[in-house]
């Protein structure tokens, strides 16, 4: 009978000497058997413990536990959508330091409901300070965290490895451009759902250790996992961006190689190795790892933040163009093609309003099409049912065999029918040519409507700046006639 797993985002946390107890990722392993359960009308027993109600939210089933918390599979019935929440343990009696640091772990994750929107960091949309048990309702996806392919019997293909760790990199560096500092990058902290056929989810959890440069409230140093925490982290010294990045190095090492880079059964053993040895090359330990994995997560394993990476944006440009070149043997190097996509879109006027997250929003929903010399975009009298952005190339637009404008990057064609405001209008009114082979975005108004609201409006904003620019282009051809 298969298992049915779910991110489980259960915040553990521990102070200087002692390691943040990892959080258990919970599985419903019988998901088929309830299921045929309801189906024959029985009924299915209740998980002993088990709240039905949590706030406004009904509770369907426990996810996970930790140290500090435990999380919830639940259901906004106003909104109609499934949350997990993660409701604070109460403290016991007399232990005001656990007490302390419960309060601050849970108002490091309540600062920041609503302000992470990015697709690989999940989202918190509330936070409520219940007296005694306060709780976060946040975005849930079913998958599971990376724990299960730390161990060498469940290890992921190099490829999905690379994969894996972009996306990270690029959700850490959207958090530092927030002044935010993670503090407990770790496996059980990402969540992951792996296919078949590739990654389908990777997103960054648990912010409770969360260091943020901007807040004046006080904050709880020395805290995260020791197998991931850097020197500097132990010693409790100032943190930058380059903390968390040594940590995702440990994580990716561990990946890799089925063992973290630093391995101890005592805690002082394992902080004497952080601090003074070497992780053992990755090449003697798994077959097919390029030299180049090996030597880029060795610098960013290095004991002094100056001799890592200098910021995200760097490790995250080398570690996707190891999808390219052969190395690792990547038959999907589906990584590096969306960070060339990126690229291009924020070279292109049409999206220098967007932000990166709305940007990555873009090479994600966007159809990505090729188009050869003499290829129809679109022909005069077909229905507006969507517009294309031109990435390359160039696009000539006729009317009755005659060529009115030549549209090139960062231009946008079949917008006028799109947006017209009835049926009858809503018509192509020329064709348009491919007249140099062209790459272009093409968006219909169902790809659209799956968009966030903030991409959506950036939209809008490069519409009207399109219709404005056209409208002043007639304006000085009219001018220019008498």
């Amino acid at each position: 009978m298969s298992a049915d797993p779910v991110f489980a985002t259960a915040t553990a946390t521990a102070t200087a000497t002692a390691t943040a107890t990892a959080a258990t990722a919970a599985t419903t392993p019988f998901a088929s058997l309830a299921q045929k359960f309801v189906r024959l009308g029985w009924c299915w027993p209740v998980e002993p413990g088990l709240p039905k109600r949590i706030g406004r939210y009904r509770v369907i089933r426990r996810l996970g536990a930790g140290a500090t918390s435990e999380v919830f599979l639940a259901e906004d019935e106003c909104g109609q959508r499934q949350v997990a929440i993660k409701r604070v343990r109460e403290a016991p009696v007399g232990d005001r330091l656990g007490q302390h640091h419960r309060a601050c772990f849970f108002a490091a994750e309540a600062d920041l409901a609503g302000q992470l929107q990015h697709p690989n960091v999940v989202r918190i949309f509330d936070a409520v300070a219940d007296p005694h048990q306060p709780y976060l309702v946040m975005e849930y996806v079913p998958g599971d965290t990376l724990q299960r392919h730390c161990l060498p019997n469940a290890l992921l293909p190099l490829d999905q490895i690379v994969e894996i760790g972009a996306k990270c990199a690029m959700a850490l560096g959207y958090v530092a451009r927030h002044g935010l500092i993670h503090r407990d990058v770790k496996p059980a902290n990402i969540l992951t759902t792996v296919r078949p056929d590739g990654v389908r989810d990777v997103k960054i959890t648990d912010f409770g250790s969360v260091f943020d440069h901007h807040s004046e409230r006080t904050q709880v140093f020395r805290v995260g996992s020791l197998a991931y925490m850097s020197p500097e982290q132990l010693d409790g010294c100032t943190l930058d961006a380059r903390a968390d990045l040594y940590s995702l190095a440990a994580v990716l090492y561990q990946l890799v190689a089925g063992r973290p880079p630093f391995d101890a059964s005592q805690q002082i053993a394992l902080m004497h190795q952080i601090y003074h040895a070497e992780p053992p090359s990755l090449l003697l330990q798994r077959s097919g790892v390029p030299q180049r994995m090996d030597a880029l997560l060795r610098q960013a394993l290095a004991k002094r933040p100056g001799d890592r990476p200098v910021d995200w944006d760097a490790f995250a440009t080398a570690w996707s163009q190891l999808a390219t070149g052969g190395a690792p043997p990547c038959s999907r190097p589906q990584v590096a093609l969306d960070l060339e996509r990126f690229k291009l879109l924020r070279s292109l006027t049409y999206f220098e309003g967007f932000g990166d997250v709305e940007l990555w929003e873009v090479v994600h929903r966007g159809q990505w099409l090729r188009l050869d010399h003499g290829a129809t975009v679109y022909r005069r009298g077909d229905p507006g049912r969507g517009f294309q952005i031109i990435a390359r190339g160039r696009v000539d637009v006729y009317r009755n065999g005659q060529c009115m404008a030549q549209l090139g990057p960062g231009d946008s064609v079949g917008e006028m029918a799109y947006l017209a405001p009835s049926p009858d209008l809503r018509l192509q009114r020329a064709d348009a040519i491919v007249a140099v082979p062209a790459t272009t975005i093409a968006f219909t108004p169902e790809a659209l409507g799956r968009l966030s609201p903030a991409t959506r409006q950036r939209f809008d904003t490069a519409f009207i700046g399109v219709l404005v620019r056209r409208l002043h282009a007639a304006h000085e051809a009219l001018a220019h006639s008498w």
